[in-house]
């Protein structure tokens, strides 16, 4: 049975990967896009959306995301659901496992399988994380709807610094929780929070419980040296404790930095294998918004569409 060959493979279906099919579709690259298990990614487990250019009263994370792909799909991508499960980056063409059970290969591929945001694994946190109940990995993203209230934040790095900064601009008053007595943020970083007057650091404290029927009504910390309980009045609750990049099938062939981020070419979508770019929160630790997915998917798509001319594949 002879494989199905495509000149534009997309693996992945955020912001990133959806823009990259429609610009790869506007230019007749006949885009395949694999959704991956979670079809639409992060942003199907976001409620609102209020910092997406063109939607002025706000829109669900589902609802985006389901016109992103309505709009790939009006201009002829194929988007179908499945997973890559292999690949082979430097065969000619490249080769691809779908669902451990199809082959298929492609001239070109845009790799956009984000990055998943790391979780305490608390059974309510959990819980009121899929009900839009206030339980955020983005302060960025989610800050603002906690505006003038009391919020706690789980880290110790530089992006959980970062954030307890940025949501002390927004919030009364921001608790920190830290797991050792010390963090693993910059000095800088670590100075900038401790001179926040409404930042107070919980130093070797573990979050036990977050409290709320439908929302969050408060968080239950434990100082794991003297084992005192002490139960936090807050409304929002943040984990930053970091995000893992969906990259695993892409070791010993793409380069990536110590976290498994792909690495490009500054100012491009460009890897270390030709006609291979990467797109989206795989490739970015620092922005990780929707906005600055989309636009790294266009520039993989236009990355695709000048590889493939001067490489006369297409």
């Amino acid at each position: 049975m002879p494989k199905e060959h495509i000149t534009c493979l997309i693996i992945g279906s955020g912001p990133a990967g959806y823009t990259a099919a429609i610009y790869a579709a506007r230019a007749d690259l006949k885009p395949v896009l694999y959704t991956g298990l979670t079809p639409g990614g992060q942003l199907t487990e976001t409620t609102e959306v209020d910092n997406f250019p063109g939607y002025p009263k706000g829109i669900t994370g589902p609802e985006l995301m389901e016109d992103l792909k309505a709009q790939a799909e009006r201009f002829g991508t194929h988007v179908r659901f499945g997973m890559i499960t292999k690949a082979d980056l430097n065969a000619n063409p490249k080769r691809f496992m779908v669902d451990e059970t199809t082959e298929i290969t492609a001239d070109t591929v845009i790799i956009s399988t984000g990055a998943s945001a790391k979780w305490l694994g608390l059974e309510n946190e959990t819980r009121l994380r899929m009900n839009a109940g206030g339980v955020s990995a983005c302060a960025v993203c989610d800050g603002f709807f906690f505006k003038g209230q009391d919020v706690a934040i789980v880290g110790a790095g530089d992006t959980a610094a970062e954030e307890a900064t940025y949501l002390s601009k927004l919030c009364k008053k921001v608790y920190m929780i830290v797991r050792r007595s010390e963090m693993r943020a910059s000095k800088a970083m670590q100075h900038r929070v401790e001179n926040t007057p409404n930042i107070e650091i919980l130093w070797n404290s573990e979050t036990e419980d977050i409290l709320g029927a439908e929302a969050v009504e408060g968080v239950v910390v434990k100082n794991n040296t003297s084992g005192e309980k002490r139960t936090l009045n807050v409304t929002g609750f943040f984990v930053a404790i970091g995000h893992k990049p969906n990259t695993d099938i892409f070791k010993d062939q793409l380069t990536m930095d110590e976290l498994g981020y792909l690495q490009v070419i500054p100012g491009s979508s460009k890897t270390n294998i030709d006609g291979v770019f990467a797109v989206g929160d795989c490739a970015d630790k620092t922005y990780r918004q929707a906005v600055t997915a989309a636009g790294s998917g266009c520039m993989g798509a236009l990355d695709a569409e000048r590889y493939l001319a001067s490489a006369e594949i297409h």
